[in-house]
C-alpha cells in the first residue's frame, strides 16, 4: 500500500504515473487538504482518500508531496503514526532527509526525491538520495516506483538543491525557450501554429539525438554550424546577449531559492 500525502500537482502526477505503470487504485491512498479536491481525486482515479494520520498508519510506503513550507506541519501530524522501518519518500523541494528524520524519529528510512512534471508523460527525470537510515533496499524500492515514469538517477544529497534547479525546474526553461522561438517565428511572418509545430519537433528531435547518439552537445551543435552560415550568425547573437551567462545565473538563483525554502 502506498500513500501520497499532499496530492497536489506533483503528487497527482506521481500518482497517475504509478497507476499507468500498473499499480491498482486499491493499492493507493491519497490525501488532500480540501474535501472537494479529495472527491475529485476519488472520482478521477478510483483511489481511496483518507486523512494524513490514517494514511500514515496503513501504508507501508509514504510519499510526502506537500509544499516545502507545509512539511513541518505534516510531519508533526503523522509522526505518532509512522513506525520505525516504514519507507518515507520526500519529494518536497529543499527538504533534507535530516529534517524529516528529526521529526519522525524511530530511525525511519527516508529517501529524498526530486522529480519533474514530465512524469505526466512517463518521461520524468527523478534524482534520489538516501537518508541516514535508508539502505540499498529502500533505494531499490524507490527506483522501482519511479522508473516506470522516467529515468532515475542516484546522487549524493549535497547535490539535491542543484538537481532541483537543473532538472526539477528544467522543463520550465524549455517551455520558456519554445515561447521565445515561436514569437520569433511570428515576427518572421510564420503562422503561430506552424511555428509551434516546427519548434516543438526541433526540440524533440534534438533531445532524441542527444539521448540516443551519446555525442557531446558541442559536437552535435557544431555539425549544424557551417562556416559563415545562418546558424553561426544566430549563435553569435546569443553570445552577444550573454544567453549562456544568463542561464548560469538563472540556474544558480534557482539553487539558492531551493536552499532558502529548506531553511524556512
Amino acid at each position: 500500500m502506498i500513500a501520497i500525502l499532499g496530492t497536489g500537482k506533483m503528487g497527482e502526477a506521481l500518482m497517475s504515473g504509478l497507476l499507468r505503470a500498473g499499480l491498482g487504485p486499491s493499492e493507493v491512498i491519497a490525501t488532500a487538504r480540501r474535501p472537494e479536491r479529495a472527491e475529485a481525486l476519488r472520482e478521477r482515479y478510483g483511489v481511496r482518500v483518507a486523512g494524513n494520520a490514517e494514511a500514515a498508519e496503513e501504508a507501508d510506503t509514504l510519499i510526502l508531496a506537500v509544499k516545502p513550507q507545509d512539511m513541518h506541519t505534516l510531519l508533526a501530524e503523522i509522526a505518532p503514526h509512522v513506525p520505525g522501518g516504514r519507507l518515507v519518500i520526500s519529494v518536497a523541494a529543499g527538504i533534507t532527509t535530516a529534517f524529516v528524520e528529526a521529526r519522525l524519529g524511530e530511525q525511519v528510512p527516508v529517501v529524498r526525491v526530486m522529480s519533474n512534471t514530465p512524469v505526466l508523460v512517463d518521461e520524468a527525470m527523478s534524482v534520489i538520495s538516501a537518508g541516514a537510515h535508508a539502505g540499498e533496499e529502500h533505494l531499490k524500492r524507490t527506483e522501482e516506483l519511479l522508473s516506470p515514469v522516467g529515468k532515475v538517477l542516484r546522487i549524493p544529497e549535497s547535490q539535491q538543491d542543484a538537481a532541483t534547479a537543473l532538472s526539477g525546474s528544467g522543463p520550465a526553461y524549455f517551455f520558456y525557450l519554445v515561447e521565445a522561438m515561436v514569437d520569433a517565428g511570428i515576427l518572421l511572418g510564420m503562422p503561430r501554429a506552424a511555428a509551434l509545430d516546427m519548434v516543438v519537433q526541433s526540440i524533440v528531435g534534438a533531445a532524441t539525438m542527444l539521448r540516443d547518439s551519446g555525442e557531446h552537445p558541442v559536437i552535435l551543435r557544431e555539425a549544424v554550424t557551417s562556416p559563415g552560415g545562418t546558424t553561426i550568425s544566430a549563435i553569435a547573437e546569443l553570445e552577444r546577449h550573454r544567453v549562456r551567462a544568463a542561464f548560469l545565473d538563472a540556474i544558480e538563483a534557482a539553487r539558492d531559492r531551493s536552499r532558502q525554502l529548506a531553511s524556512g
